[in-house]
């Protein structure tokens, strides 16, 4: 558990902090035996973010990648693991979430514990699954500061590529936000107003018109119901999603059949796989464990899943190439035809390097390509709506007008 305190040092200056411990008491004495005189010791309140999710708050992926690439400078210069945190945590003096966390790591190497071993027991961050293995794998084989910054790169970069999909999809999620609002507008205050001059008409209504009445009506008696439904809707997706297995394959697989869509989604996550196998091979980490490790990074359950029954086929003395063949999965056929090149030529880790760039590469066009025609699409979706409702507005008056 973490604890804040206020302290003053032996040389009579004021410090604050944090430290990990697993009582007040165990608290207490770890300050007590750096020569700290505290007079504030009390458990550091998680998030409300984290009180609500129920575990511990995720570390921001731009400060994991820049504690990755500080301690990889500090190690490479010959910095032990624990003065280069104490260092990193000096640039987060005024982050005392972040503060907090490198003190613990601190506090934990310490008392014998390795880095990966401080890394699980710290309860200020969730660390993803695949950083802590990839730096439980590190330290066994000795190449720690190698993977620090390769996973700083690959953090850094992975960032990137969602910062560039949010900035790409902000301008059509805007248009659909601002026609939603307008069909809502029409619905339920322009058309009320004319059916009402309609009705005093007396005139028998075109169907057309009838139907887009009734939806007007409809949308202005239950829009309350709507909106809760959707919102129902949503959250049962969200929970769903995270806790039942079968549901999320189930969405996941329906994510990599989707026309054009599907491709995008397939290439985003065989560019993390490659990328995410070619740092850890440069880095020394056994292929099998390689394999579980960029199988873990995989946000889609149906691709994971099937790395990691390739991985089991690897410890029986198989090849991967042969095990993706085999799984009867219809993955894309140029990449099963790379990895077996690379595995004949033993030039593995070359290939899939050049593999991660070449899907990121296809991705960003077949991106561009998308988004050049959803926005037209998303335009001639909302003039013709427009358009109905208008036609179904005008056709009463234009048979007024014929029967004159």
């Amino acid at each position: 558990m973490l604890y804040k305190y206020r302290a003053i040092d032996q040389k009579g200056e004021r410090q604050k902090g944090a430290i990990e411990a697993a009582s007040a008491e165990e608290a207490a004495a770890k300050l007590r035996a750096k020569g700290l005189l505290f007079d504030l010791l009390a458990p550091a309140k998680p998030s409300p973010l984290a009180r609500l999710r129920g575990r511990k708050e995720r570390i921001a992926p731009t400060d994991l990648a820049r504690i990755s690439r500080d301690l990889a400078i500090y190690l490479k210069a010959g910095v032990s693991i624990v003065n280069a945190i104490r260092l990193a945590s000096s640039q987060y003096a005024s982050d005392r979430k972040t503060a907090g966390f490198l003190s613990a790591l601190a506090t934990l190497l310490d008392e014998g514990k390795s880095f990966s071993q401080a890394l699980e027991n710290q309860s200020v961050f969730e660390i993803p699954p695949f950083f802590a293995q990839s730096i439980r794998i590190s330290e066994n084989g000795g190449a720690l500061p190698e993977v620090l910054q390769e996973l700083s790169r690959f953090i850094k970069d992975q960032e990137g590529v969602k910062k560039q999909a949010k900035n790409a999809l902000f301008y059509p999620l805007f248009i659909v936000v601002v026609s939603i609002c307008m069909l809502i507008f029409m619905m339920t205050v322009v058309v009320p107003q004319i059916t009402g001059m309609f009705t005093q008409l007396g005139q028998e209504l075109p169907a057309l018109t009838r139907f887009v009445i009734g939806v007007s009506d409809f949308i202005g008696g239950y829009w309350l119901l709507m909106l809760v439904g959707a919102a129902a809707i949503a959250a049962t997706h969200t929970i769903a999603l995270k806790t039942r297995k079968g549901y999320r394959r189930a969405v996941h697989l329906f994510l990599i059949k989707i026309p054009l869509l599907g491709r995008i989604t397939m290439n985003a996550e065989l560019a993390r796989f490659c990328y995410m196998c070619s740092v850890l091979m440069r880095s020394g980490v056994p292929f099998v464990q390689t394999i579980r490790l960029a199988a873990s990074v995989q946000s889609n359950e149906v691709l994971s899943s099937l790395f990691f029954k390739a991985s089991d086929r690897l410890v029986e003395g198989g090849r991967l190439s042969v095990a993706l063949q085999q799984s009867g999965f219809a993955i894309d056929q140029a990449f099963v035809r790379s990895i077996a090149l690379g595995e004949e030529t033993s030039e593995l880790e070359a290939i899939l390097s050049n593999l991660s760039t070449l899907y990121f590469e296809e991705n960003r066009d077949r991106i561009a390509v998308f988004l050049s025609l959803l926005e037209p699409a998303l335009m001639l979706l909302v003039g013709s709506l427009v358009g109905f409702i208008i036609a179904a507005m005008l056709l009463p008056i234009f048979s007024m007008n014929i029967g004159a």
